[in-house]
């Protein structure tokens, strides 16, 4: 079975559990993201993006802009 390296150990103690606090970070937006994004899933599909004309696909318009 994996042994923590005395390293972890260390820096642990002088840092924090980093990995554990980002990865209850990730957790905590992941909840959020669910929470907002709910609503979303009973509504109908979203406009498609106005690109520029010559732009290539997926480029959309800065907010305000109008395509000429």
């Amino acid at each position: 079975m994996f042994q923590e390296a005395p390293i972890y150990t260390q820096l642990v103690a002088e840092r924090g559990d980093v990995p554990a606090q980002v990865r209850g970070e990730a957790e905590r937006i992941g909840r959020d993201l669910q929470r907002v994004m709910l609503p979303l899933q009973g509504s109908a599909q979203p406009a498609p993006e106005r690109g520029w004309p010559s732009a290539p696909a997926g480029l959309a318009l800065p907010a305000g802009a109008q395509p000429s």
